[in-house]
């Protein structure tokens, strides 16, 4: 059973044929659903039109940002399993069943974009293949979409990790980082990612920043020392590198360069692991309470 979760804000002019679709989709896969439409604000005629439709909707008297509206869609979801997708016509909605046959078997599965209108410009793309990198080497797994808004989730799992979720832009970056951190198991089917309807309300420079600030707090909440390891190796490579080469100038400043690293590098570690050792602490204390699921007995890939 299934709660289909849309947050729109100002999408008059895709949002029926949104639904319509997704009604047509979920329909013919037998699959018990409900569509819920969370109205962010919007200043047109989108949640008319999203109940002239015939589906719940819930509505915000402000705009309160894209992860906000997905947190009241799941507050206010009947089913076990959510599912997101914008209502901006970029997502393949008859690409759903190939999402749901992951399911139960694991506990988020990420429809992961391909195609041009998913890189961009040459700045999106190298934008998206910095945090990309960032959110691998986080998590110690290849991401290949972060940030996708159409995906399949245990709403117990995203629930429980509710409140270190972003509010904003950065909802599914932090859902995955969440769950990924937390070791559940995410799967990802690649799909096609379409222009949208409309105009976009990703503002790349600042939400771009944010989302790299959310990713440095994410690490620092659940694996502080590859923020802290990195900063130490690189004080004391820095210092020795200009020891080195205030030594070869003949300048009595080599050592003290050198030690000044040194001791900058132990203060750093130090942080780190008294920060890693808080960490482990607070796992201690909520692990009984902690979701935590088997890996699927005799589950056999779809298509293998």
């Amino acid at each position: 059973m299934l709660s289909v979760l849309i947050p729109c804000y100002n999408e008059a002019d895709s949002i029926q044929q949104t639904v319509e679709q997704l009604r047509l989709v979920l329909d013919a896969t037998g699959v018990v659903y409900e569509v819920i439409v969370i109205d962010d604000g919007s200043k047109d005629e989108t949640a008319a039109l999203a109940e002239a439709a015939g589906v719940r909707v819930i509505r915000h008297p402000k705009n309160g940002g894209y992860g906000r509206a997905l947190k009241s869609g799941m507050y206010n979801a009947a089913y076990e399993w959510c599912a997101i997708v914008d209502a901006d016509g970029s997502y393949p909605i008859d690409r759903f069943p190939d999402l749901l046959q992951f399911v139960p078997a694991f506990d988020m599965v990420v429809a992961a974009r391909t195609g041009l209108n998913y890189w961009g410009s040459p700045y999106k793309r190298l934008s998206r293949i910095m945090l990309l990198k960032l959110v691998s080497f986080v998590t110690g797994v290849n991401v290949p979409d972060a940030n996708s808004g159409m995906r399949v989730f245990r709403k117990d799992v995203a629930l429980a990790h509710v409140r270190r979720i972003s509010s904003g832009f950065s909802f599914t970056t932090t859902l995955t980082l969440a769950l990924l951190m937390e070791e559940h198991f995410v799967h990802y089917v690649s799909v096609d990612y379409y222009k949208r309807v409309g105009k976009s309300k990703v503002r790349l420079g600042i939400d771009s920043l944010r989302t790299f600030q959310i990713i440095i707090q994410a690490v620092l909440f659940y694996n502080p020392l590859k923020v802290f390891l990195p900063i130490c190796i690189a004080c004391v490579t820095v210092g020795a590198a200009l020891g080195l080469l205030e030594l070869l100038a003949g300048s009595g400043l080599a050592l003290l360069i050198f030690g000044l690293s040194l001791l900058a590098a132990l203060v750093v570690g130090a942080v780190g692991f008294l920060a890693e050792t808080i960490r482990l602490h607070r796992v201690a204390l909520t692990q009984p309470q902690a979701y935590r699921r088997p890996a699927p007995e005799n589950y056999e890939t779809p298509g293998h």
